[in-house]
């Protein structure tokens, strides 16, 4: 089968004929269609260097060997639907953080980092799951209009100034009530001062999760004050991605057609271009943007 492989870190991707997969054991072979992976970036401890081994090789080929509990069914979709259930890769991640925070429809949740590219998919996620208001502070105010413009007067936008308390009373303006669960995923190098502006605005018995990297590339931490976080009874919640069942119930909301994903605009790509495809992603990043690879 035809293969796209990575010779050598800064080296161009190189097509070649590789070896078809070989079915074991709980193990499903699939024909590989548009690609999103997490697959080869992270590995906890032994038992996830184990499996990284094993699933070594990722989707830039025409086919892939995949856990049998990773594959859920999409159902029917065309060829031309294909491109765009890619974006489940994106929408899956803050989809896990708002289900840990056990998000309720009616509540008003506020997306620490919504101007991003999962930011902006945890905004459409809340409100597909029912959020009565979604605050969406940032300071790219193009974003912020454009967040506004998709999905309408259930986004509140807050344009941030850097002051730490300004900030804060702002977002609380901004919401039409007491905000009852704030969802974090500003990257490493945001300071912790905006993440903590925005933490700080959740109600008394109300809900925090933490899905960013704040401190991960060096830097000061996240520092929240002990009596603030127990005497308003803050549960604070850490997340690292979302539990099995989230594909299959974010998949049943696509077909409910509470989330859209049309929003997304996708740019293809076949594997014979997997170069002009990477380079294209680099050049075309942000939120509500794919690039995918077709084999």
């Amino acid at each position: 089968m035809k293969a796209a492989v990575l010779k050598s870190f800064g080296t161009p991707l190189v097509i070649e004929n590789a070896p078809e997969p070989v079915l074991g054991t709980g193990e499903v072979i699939v024909d590989v269609a548009p690609d999103i992976a997490l697959q080869g970036l992270t590995a906890a401890g032994a038992g996830g260097m184990l499996l990284q081994k094993h699933f070594r090789h990722g989707s830039f080929a025409e086919r892939m060997r995949v856990p049998t509990e990773n594959v859920k069914r999409l159902g029917a979709i065309t060829s031309e639907e294909a491109a765009q259930w890619c974006a489940l890769g994106t929408l899956l991640v803050p989809y896990g953080g708002l289900l840990a925070a056990n998000l309720q429809a009616g509540e008003t949740v506020l997306v620490s980092g919504a101007t991003g590219n999962f930011g902006s998919a945890a905004v459409s996620v809340a409100l597909a799951m029912g959020a009565a208001c979604v605050v969406t502070p940032g300071r790219n105010e193009t974003i912020l209009a454009d967040l506004v413009r998709r999905f309408g007067s259930r986004v509140k936008p807050v344009k941030l100034t850097s002051n730490e308390d300004d900030d804060r009373e702002a977002m609380k303006r901004a919401a039409p009530g007491p905000i009852d669960c704030v969802f974090d995923i500003m990257p490493p190098s945001v300071s912790p001062t905006v993440v903590r502006a925005a933490v700080m605005t959740v109600r008394a018995y109300g809900r925090v999760v933490l899905m960013g990297g704040v401190g991960m590339a060096g830097g000061a931490g996240l520092e929240l004050p002990y009596p603030w976080i127990m005497r308003n009874c803050i549960t604070i919640h850490g997340v690292w991605m979302y539990p099995p069942d989230a594909a299959s119930r974010l998949i049943a909301l696509v077909r409910s057609g509470l989330l859209r994903l049309d929003d997304y605009k996708t740019t293809a790509f076949d594997l014979d271009h997997i170069n002009e495809a990477v380079a294209h992603a680099a050049a075309n990043g942000g939120p509500f943007k794919l690039t995918v690879i077709r084999p």
